[in-house]
């Protein structure tokens, strides 16, 4: 019964953890990011879609992820009261954010 989930290939196993895709909203504290995750969502009664979004707050072991970057997260045991997920990578970086590389480039 212990037997590990393989993938439509045969490859190597897969995990069962939950992944999210998000954006970043808030990198104030450390190795922690708030990652807010827009979601569709049928009205019960009306059938109109509707846009959701929750907020999940990662750990980010380095702090390599910006406001506004794209990333995806992946769910882990509780690290905290709040975190209970993991970045996993960072899917785009925000606009916002390379421009602030360059302006402490030019400054240094």
């Amino acid at each position: 019964m212990a037997e590990a989930v393989k993938t439509a290939t045969g490859g190597a196993p897969q995990s069962r953890r939950n992944e999210k895709v998000g954006q970043v909203v808030s990198t104030k504290m450390q190795k922690t990011i708030v990652v807010e995750v827009e979601m569709r969502k049928a009205h019960p009664k009306y059938k109109r879609v509707m846009k959701l979004s929750k907020k999940f707050y990662a750990h980010d072991e380095n702090n390599t992820a910006r406001v506004g970057d794209m990333v995806r997260i992946r769910e882990t045991r509780p690290l905290s009261k709040l975190k209970r997920w993991n970045l996993e990578e960072i899917v785009r970086r925000s606009a916002l954010a390379q421009v602030e590389e360059v302006a402490a480039d030019v400054q240094a």
